[in-house]
């Protein structure tokens, strides 16, 4: 990882991707930079993830700089962000100590695409109801308040980036000027124009089947109001 060296004699930590005979010896290819790596360390410091009372959904990492994990608890007596954290941060830090200060974003996962967005990306403060899907090029367009969109971009593109990786969809931030200057036209056949063709108070509230983990859009999506025209 960046700005890693080690001499004959240091101990690390590190995932084991390979063992591979090599004429009369055996090689080993380990790795400091799999996102596995993170979700192993997590097993070693938190119980409840070692007993699958908490299991980690997803691991997106850009190694030496920033990770984003999304877990879930199967007891809802259980927080599984705080049970992570550990008291005082106890438990993130001793992973963050091993991966020599790498940043780690801890978010809880959700089926709904719209809220695992919200949460994805944090630390910028999202709305619910500004988060738009278009099922047809799996993209999800953001509209945020100026004073969030650098949050929500991250530094370099680090934090929408990130969040893209972890939802499985293409993340596009935009400030409200920019959503109604351009507008948003829904792909038909998604769920946001399958509610906009529905009478008032009558969207359709089932939602088909997925055997995939990948979050899918509500089938009640929000449909982005048409940016206004100029009158002839």
């Amino acid at each position: 990882m960046r700005g890693e060296t080690f001499a004959p004699g240091d101990r690390i930590r590190a995932i084991v991707l390979e063992v591979r005979k090599d004429g009369p010896r055996v090689r080993i290819i380990v790795s400091r930079t799999h996102p596995d790596l993170v979700r192993r360390l997590f097993e070693l410091e938190v119980p409840e993830i070692a007993d699958n009372i908490i299991e980690i959904k997803r691991v997106v990492r850009e190694p030496g700089y920033r990770t984003k994990m999304a877990v879930i608890s199967a007891d809802p007596k259980i927080d599984c962000i705080g049970a992570c954290v550990g008291v005082r941060g106890s438990r993130i830090k001793a992973v963050i100590d091993e991966l020599r200060g790498e940043r780690i974003d801890i978010i809880r996962w959700s089926d709904s695409l719209e809220q695992l967005v919200m949460n994805g990306l944090k630390p910028a403060s999202i709305q619910l109801d500004n988060i738009y899907a278009n099922v047809d090029n799996h993209s999800v367009v953001v509209v945020v308040d100026e004073d969030q969109q650098s949050l929500a971009i991250g530094k370099k593109g680090q934090n929408v980036r990130l969040a893209s990786r972890l939802c499985g969809w293409d993340i596009d931030i935009k400030t409200r000027d920019e959503f109604e200057t351009e507008g948003f036209e829904p792909a038909e056949g998604s769920p946001s124009a399958s509610a906009a063709a529905a009478p008032e108070g009558e969207a359709s509230s089932e939602e088909g089947s997925d055997e995939s983990e990948a979050p899918t859009a509500a089938a009640h999506s929000r449909v982005a109001p048409a940016p206004p025209s100029s009158s002839g």
